[in-house]
Parts: structure tokens; sequence; C-alpha cells
């Protein structure tokens, strides 16, 4: 994570070097290819069953270009739960994979397009304090009633060396105006062409934003009504160092895929949105 511009940004923003260190959130996964980014690299997802992770589907490839992912199989990548410290992705927390399922209109007209992919375990996950799912949108929750107007970020993407994070960051980013955000994007080239299965995020007050290597991880919200929190959107678009606004896949879109492939697997227990959520409130003191 990542301060847009470290020449206007404040003294505290250059402290902060992109985002706090996290609070333990126990649906981040990371999504493990290898070490250097050119041979894949590793990134965000989220667990959001006992079973299922929700990715990008450009995580799983090693060139994330269209031209280089259609037509080929997919990466099996490593994945680790219950971590906070980079240095914790050995052995003991790796969970096998049994298999990944990639949105079938992935990348079909656009390196951008349905950006998404599922990501099955060989066994259920045990449930802990370390590692919980993050509730999915239900019918009705929409981000223009989100608490505040933000969400949070969390991931271990660049900082302002131009190196990965060693521990898990967190921002609060406030949502962006969905028009403004897409005339941006209409006017850049090689970026995403945003439609209506997407949104943005822009950058904190002190300029910073997510960056390389934190594509993957859900975007959090908090319903105002309810008080429930869930997973609105996958980070898709990271080179958000660069520009102002990321762009995510908007997982209430998704939703009849995403149900589809995990059936009954998913988790939609009360304890569990009581354990999310006493973690959210954590994060915004």
């Amino acid at each position: 994570m990542w301060p847009c511009d470290s020449l206007i940004a404040s003294p505290l923003s250059r402290r902060m070097i992109g985002g706090t260190l996290a609070p333990h959130v126990p649906w981040q996964v990371m999504v493990y290819i290898a070490d250097k980014s050119l041979d894949g690299g590793s990134a965000g997802g989220a667990l959001i069953s006992d079973r299922w992770i929700l990715t990008t589907g450009r995580n799983l490839f090693v060139r994330k270009s269209r031209q280089e992912t259609q037509g080929k199989d997919p990466v099996i990548p490593k994945v680790y739960l219950g971590i906070h410290g980079r240095i914790q992705a050995v052995a003991s927390n790796e969970v096998a994979v049994e298999k990944v399922v990639l949105h079938p209109g992935f990348q079909n007209s656009s390196d951008w397009e349905n950006d998404l992919a599922l990501i099955q375990l060989k066994k259920p996950v045990l449930m802990s304090d370390k590692v919980t799912p993050i509730p999915l949108p239900e019918r009705g929750q929409d981000l223009a009633d989100t608490l505040g107007g933000t969400g949070v970020i969390t991931g271990w993407g660049w900082g302002a060396t131009f190196t990965l994070a060693t521990s898990l960051k967190h921002l609060v980013v406030p949502l962006a105006n969905h028009a403004e955000c897409k005339a941006q994007y209409n006017l850049t080239e090689r970026t995403p062409v945003v439609d209506d299965h997407m949104f943005c995020t822009g950058p904190t007050k002190y300029e910073e934003n997510v960056c390389f290597g934190d594509a993957g991880g859900a975007l959090v919200v908090t319903d105002a009504a309810t008080g429930d929190i869930y997973a609105a959107g996958i980070l898709s678009f990271d080179k958000s160092c660069q520009v102002s606004n990321p762009v995510y896949m908007k997982i209430s879109s998704y939703l009849p895929w995403i149900h589809s492939v995990i059936r009954g697997d998913t988790e939609k227990s009360s304890a569990l949105r009581s354990v999310a959520m006493s973690k959210m409130y954590l994060w915004q003191q």
C-alpha cells in the first residue's frame, strides 16, 4: 500500500508508508505463486466459507494480460491462512488446494472483465479467531447504504520503497463517485473499462492507496442500517499507486455465479458476522 504522491503527502503519510499495520484479519488469504512478480508473485484473497476463497482471476496466472491467459490453464497456487506477517507464509500455515474455478466470462473482451476466481480447499478449515470467513452481501444490501461511505482494504502489496510489505497493512478508503471514476478510466489507455459490475474507491486524506500485490483482497464495508459487515468488492486493478482510483469487482453482481459454484458450503451464521464485526470495530478506532 502506497502514498499516491510522496512529494505532497504529509509527514504522517510518509511515516505510515501507505497504510497502518492491520490487526489480525481472519478472512485475509495470501495467494502465492512465486516470490518475484515476474514469476507470478503473490496477492490477496478472501475466505468466504470454510472451503472457498474468492480472489481475482488474474492472480492465478504468471502473465496477467488477456493474451497470456486465454486458452491457458490457471496455476494452482499455494494459499496461506491465519497469518499476519509475510514470514509466516510457511508450510505449517499452508492449506491444500483442491481446484480453482475461473469466472466463465473472465477476460472475454478486456484484461479486466469478470476478474474473479474461486479457490476450493481440499478440506474445510477449522474456524478460530485467526481464521474466519467474511460474509458476502445479502439481498438488499447496497454500497449506497454503507456506513460513512468508506470501506477497509487489507494487503501485503508494495509500499513506498518498491518492496512488498512484510506485515499485513490496512487502509480505510472512501467510496468514489462511479461516474467520475468511469470517466477517468475512459481517458486512460490499458486500464479497465469501468462498468456496472465494478466500483472504485479513492485515496485516503493522506493520499495513500493500494498498489501491486494487493489485488484479490476484499473491500469490507459496514451496512449503516444493520451494522453488519460484508465483503463488497474484490480488488482487481491494483495499480493505483499510479492512478487515484482502484477498481473492484462488485461482489453483489456475481452472487449467482458464486453461489452456483460453492453451493452449500457458504457460511451465513450470525456468529460469523459477530466475530467479523468485532474485528472491524477495532479498525475504526
